[in-house]
């Protein structure tokens, strides 16, 4: 599989799944010698949601030496334990609020422009509604945040595959939230992290999603079905959700987010011609 002129967009790597043969702060330089000038992250440091300041400037010298920009970032998550975000879950109110300034701040020191809120589990003998009304809250201070510097607030539908107990588990539901957060801070900024592979788990009509909500998608994720590997290794036509993209009038980047199939990272990039690693 290729990407030709009709689709090119720009595309960007996430170094949080991409690269991981390597140590973290090796990745930005990995991904800058196959030609990408632009990665993302999830929250890098585990369950840590305050990292010391020589943590965090190990990671900027990391990104500013290889010549990468970092333009997504989640906030906490601690993915390793499997946690699928904090921002509705009760017992994780404080370290979400704390870990807030900190991730906000590494992303405006790296100019990062979009910042990912995972919303996070249903917590057993929680009212559903409590959750919801908590994550509320929590992501309106994240748009806030966010739009002091310039960035857009990304919300995620997972897949009940992976991630059952995940509360936004369609298109449709991660709209609801986006929506409400836009009304409640008239912001403007919150916006629906279109991941084409989490759709395609949950048996979404990806082509209907993409023209539903194109004015709603702040940013685009990728990996194939259902292995989760790069483009050509599974079921979906890239090259057809990239058009439709194109037409709905999609501009924003496209992040690799997949395991590479034989373990390699620098040999998953022969789908994407090099000029459009970006």
């Amino acid at each position: 599989m290729g990407v030709t002129a009709a689709s090119q967009h720009s595309y960007t790597v996430n170094l949080s799944i991409l690269f991981s043969e390597l140590p973290l702060l090796e990745r930005p330089a990995a991904a800058a010698a196959a030609g990408f000038t632009a990665a993302e992250l999830w929250w890098p440091f585990g369950e840590n949601h305050t990292p010391s300041e020589a943590e965090l400037d190990a990671l900027r010298k990391a990104f500013t030496d290889a010549g990468v920009q970092l333009t997504g970032l989640n906030f906490l998550d601690d993915l390793t334990k499997g946690a699928r975000g904090t921002v509705s879950v009760p017992a994780e109110r404080e370290r979400f609020r704390e870990n807030l300034p900190v991730t906000v701040a590494l992303a405006e020191s790296l100019g990062t422009k979009a910042l990912n809120a995972l919303y996070g589990n249903r917590v057993a003998g929680v009212d559903a509604a409590e959750q919801d009304e908590l994550a509320l809250e929590n992501l309106a201070l994240a748009a806030q945040a966010a739009h002091s510097i310039g960035a857009v607030l990304l919300i995620e539908t997972l897949n009940k595959v992976e991630s059952p107990d995940y509360a936004l588990l369609s298109a449709e539901a991660a709209i609801e939230v986006v929506d409400k957060v836009n009304a409640a801070t008239g912001l403007g900024n919150a916006k629906f992290l279109c991941d084409l592979y989490h759709l395609a788990r949950n048996g979404e009509d990806l082509a209907e999603v993409i023209t539903k909500y194109a004015d709603r998608i702040g940013h685009v994720q990728i990996a194939d079905t259902p292995a989760r590997n790069e483009p050509g290794t599974g079921e979906l036509d890239f090259e057809d959700l990239f058009a439709r993209l194109t037409a709905a009038g999609y501009t924003g980047r496209i992040g690799l987010e997949y395991k590479p199939s034989t373990g390699v990272s620098a040999d998953s990039f022969e789908w994407l011609p090099r000029e459009l690693r970006s």
